[in-house]
């Protein structure tokens, strides 16, 4: 199977399956020096947990990484980076039974013809939102280098089930907004009406789906790699790497095609002594190369496929159609989980164009040879 590998520089390698022993990453790239412990990855990964609340999938899984390499008293090495997860939640009684028919909304069907029915069906196997928990403990390292240079990520569910969350006003703000919301809403009287909605979704067997809002702050000028590799091009490639995940738009996105120019563009000033735009239609990104303004995009996401209500399929053994009701652990709504996934994949495209552009040393700090220009 090919495609498991994301970035030039900072380079991620996924690898295992829903129900198999592990879920992970591979991190190769990564400067040495970088002061990282493993609690900085758990926190990010205790975001994505499954379980915590009766509005997410139960799976029993605990999510703890194992760092395997590239670690050594408290910074990494230069050496790749191995971050395990293992999988201790697993039922296959459920997808032995449903083997032959393919899940509506799911990639059984065509992942079973393209890899000639040798893959890994159990719970999806490649294509389970299970292996995104690797994702995230990569983007916690990518997080940790990009803050080296003042650059924050956050995201929050811009809408969930038809419901839309407010504005946030950028302007002047410095880091993630704070506070509590299991939803992520960052608007607490609309995560009260969401939740509502999930429920009573949950309840009638089915599920719902939404769209998460990804913010970057302090972005630097001249990220991106025209014309193939432009910044928006390879964030858009990340996000679509999501299970679930079915459109991806950048500032003011789809709504700019019903714009006259005079309103789509942003015009530039002076503020503080750099330049700047008034406005933000851009999302930040201008001829796929950022131009210091808030990185902003949104990403749609698709109800969750596994459903309690009967769906018609067809039994691929016998050729015939059947009915099918979906079994196991399942989320009725898969967006507040999706969030520190979005947040990830992200921060791995950004400091992976940060270490293209030089922006990111190959060692930071340290006394070694390196840092003393080379000289032994």
């Amino acid at each position: 199977m090919s495609g498991n590998v994301m970035g030039e520089r900072f380079r991620v390698i996924s690898f295992g399956e829903s129900h198999g022993p592990c879920v992970g990453v591979v991190v190769d790239g990564c400067p040495a020096g970088l002061e990282l412990a493993r609690e900085d990855i758990q926190r990010e990964l205790n975001r994505r947990r499954p379980g915590v609340s009766d509005l997410v999938s139960q799976r029993a899984e605990r999510d703890e990484v194992e760092i395997l390499s590239g670690l050594f008293r408290g910074r990494t090495t230069g050496a790749p980076i191995c971050l395990l997860i293992r999988n201790e939640g697993a039922d296959d009684g459920a997808y032995e039974r449903m083997r032959s028919s393919p899940r509506p909304g799911h990639a059984d069907f065509t992942a079973r013809v393209k890899y000639g029915g040798f893959n890994d069906y159990r719970g999806g196997g490649r294509f389970s939102g299970r292996i995104t928990a690797g994702f995230v403990a990569a983007g916690a390292i990518a997080k940790a280098l990009l803050r080296l240079m003042g650059v924050e990520i956050f995201a929050r569910a811009r809408e969930i089930a038809g419901i839309e969350a407010g504005d946030i006003d950028l302007e002047g703000i410095e880091g993630p907004p704070k506070g509590e919301d299991p939803l992520g809403c960052l608007d607490p009287e609309t995560s009260g009406k969401i939740a509502a909605e999930i429920s009573k979704s949950r309840s009638e067997g089915d599920s719902v789906g939404g769209v998460i809002e990804c913010i970057v702050l302090n972005p630097p000028i001249g990220l991106g790699e025209p014309v193939f590799d432009t910044l928006d091009g390879d964030l858009a490639k990340a996000f679509f790497a999501i299970p679930g995940v079915k459109g991806v738009e950048f500032g003011a996105g789809f709504k700019a095609s019903r714009m006259r120019g005079s309103e789509c563009n942003d015009p530039f000033v002076i503020k503080g002594g750099r330049v700047r735009t008034l406005g933000n239609n851009s999302g930040g990104i201008l001829g796929g190369i950022s131009n210091g303004m808030p990185i902003v995009c949104r990403i749609a996401i698709k109800p969750t496929p596994s459903i309690r209500k009967p769906q018609r399929t067809v039994d691929l053994d016998r050729m015939e159609e059947v009915e099918l009701v979906a079994e196991g652990a399942h989320d009725p709504c898969i967006i507040p989980r999706a969030i520190p996934v979005v947040e990830a994949m992200a921060a791995i495209v950004l400091a992976d164009h940060a270490l293209r552009a030089g922006l990111i040393p190959p060692v930071i700090g340290g006394s070694g040879a390196r840092s003393a220009g080379g000289r032994l």
